[in-house]
């Protein structure tokens, strides 16, 4: 087996038929899609079955309680059989050729694979991002070049479906220290030592959902706290290169609490869940005067600000 495709699931049957149509017919030999399901409340097994019975390389594997993101992602590899895990988002969509164009980034067996992916609206018609990745050419890069691919692929290491890694690799490094972070592919890509050969596909292989992420009720936590944290964790990687793929604490800086503030996504509810006990001072009274702000006039503000 070459190529498990590892797709971890959650309550997302609304979505998951579209992601296998897009993948499934494009399975070759040598190439198996393996969905771990964190006990969706959902039905998923009902649809998924189905599917296995019509894909004879799709394995289901339901577990008796829901572990998470990245711990389901962790079994999906663990049960994979490939020589290499693609992992893959339950609601994106993969595009024509993708499966067929990645088996062929996988030689001379790199021990990862980065794919490029362009974002589209959530009724995935239009396209909003073209590539989040602006480069035109592949690129290989060694352990010498990794503050430039850190650089160069920060922004699409936020999207698990452009991670594919050699599954022995996976399994030999630390992964429980990125359990709850909501990024364990970052957490097990970006850690020392750095890897010794990173190929980077620049033609878009998957169409990203923009907006419907399990996590949008947790966005604050997750871009403004998680991912900074997970960035900074790096401390092997140079600082500039950090601080150009994430500010190290943007939770306290007044301007983007107000920007979240007019897109409504801060509140009062998440400061004191989240900013009361990291922030003092003026800060933290700022902190409450913006969550408090009313968020209808923020938002004008805010469009008016950026004209």
């Amino acid at each position: 087996m070459r190529l498990s495709i590892c797709i971890a699931t959650f309550n997302r049957a609304a979505y998951l038929p579209a992601t296998l149509e897009s993948l499934l017919p494009q399975l070759l030999p040598g190439v198996e899609v393996v969905i771990l399901d964190g006990a969706s409340p959902d039905n998923t097994a009902e649809l998924v079955t189905g599917y296995a019975a019509r894909y004879p390389q799709l394995r289901y594997v339901r577990e008796d309680i829901n572990s998470g993101v990245d711990i389901d992602f962790d079994k999906a590899v663990l049960n994979a059989r490939g020589e290499y895990c693609w992992l893959m988002s339950d609601d994106d969509l993969v595009c024509d050729g993708a499966v067929a164009r990645v088996l062929d980034s996988l030689s001379p067996s790199p021990e990862l694979v980065l794919v490029n992916a362009d974002m589209l609206a959530p009724d995935m018609r239009t396209v909003i991002v073209p590539r989040v990745v602006n480069v035109e050419e592949d690129r290989d890069y060694g352990v010498e070049d990794w503050p430039e691919l850190f650089c160069t692929v920060g922004s699409l290491l936020t999207y698990i479906g452009s991670v594919c890694i050699r599954r022995d690799l996976w399994l030999s490094r630390e992964r429980a220290l990125y359990f709850g972070s909501c990024f364990i592919h970052a957490g097990v890509i970006c850690q020392p030592p750095q890897l010794r050969s990173v190929r980077f596909v620049s033609q878009p292989l998957i169409h990203i959902r923009s907006g419907n992420a399990m996590w949008t009720s947790r966005a604050f936590e997750i871009w403004l706290i998680k991912w900074p944290q997970l960035v900074w964790s790096f401390q092997h990687l140079p600082l500039a290169a950090r601080q150009q793929v994430a500010a190290k604490e943007p939770w306290k800086s007044p301007k983007i609490l107000f920007y979240w503030r007019a897109k409504g996504g801060y509140n009062l509810a998440i400061y004191q869940a989240l900013l009361r006990s990291r922030l003092q001072g003026i800060r933290l009274w700022m902190a409450a005067a913006i969550a408090c702000f009313p968020q209808a006039l923020a938002n004008i503000l805010a469009t008016e600000i950026g004209r």
